[in-house]
């Protein structure tokens, strides 16, 4: 008989100690949507939110986000119990125009980092101006942190969003842990 393997948090391995302003997030259904860059994004009802045409910008509902990261590329965030549903429904909404709508719930993990010290603690590594004037609540990016490549979404005035890939995410999470401990 064949056996089944588990799949693990990228953490379970991390024997850091606990950070209150660093926080693993749950599973979340993750979608990188293209579009043509010159055509108009409809609404997306499947997600209940239009998606942000404006450059580095995300729209938030209640279930779900759309964080614009090129010209023509998204990516959305939803309940990983909805995103099949979300993806039937998207599927159906885009159909009869040029799209590429795929999966990518396994390849990228989230967390949040919070905290009066949050932005500091991102500029140890990460080479924008996050300054609350230069870098507002509901601004989106793809960036570095040291060698590792991020996407960082402002959600507040001291809270930000970081999806990477999960094969970075232990040596992102000590490095977070290193800069935190640092900076207090």
């Amino acid at each position: 008989m064949a056996e089944t393997m588990a799949r693990l948090h990228p953490l379970a391995a991390v024997k850091t100690v606990a950070d209150p302003h660093l926080v693993a997030q749950g599973p979340m259904g993750r979608f990188s949507l293209r579009l043509s860059p010159t055509a108009a994004p409809p609404p997306l009802g499947a997600l209940g939110l239009s998606l942000p045409l404006a450059p580095c910008r995300a729209a938030q509902s209640e279930t779900a986000a759309a964080l614009w990261l090129g010209p023509g590329e998204w990516l959305l965030l939803t309940a990983p119990e909805r995103a099949p549903a979300v993806e039937a429904a998207l599927r159906a909404e885009l159909a009869g125009q040029a799209f590429s709508l795929v999966e990518i719930s396994h390849r990228q993990t989230g967390f949040s980092l919070s905290g009066p010290r949050a932005a500091q603690r991102l500029n140890a590594g990460c080479p924008l101006d996050l300054d609350l004037a230069s870098f507002p609540v509901g601004m989106c990016t793809r960036t570095v942190f040291a060698k590792a490549e991020i996407v960082l979404w402002r959600t507040g005035a001291e809270q930000f969003h970081i999806e990477v890939w999960r094969s970075f995410v232990p040596y992102l999470w000590e490095l977070l842990v290193i800069v935190g401990a640092e900076t207090s």
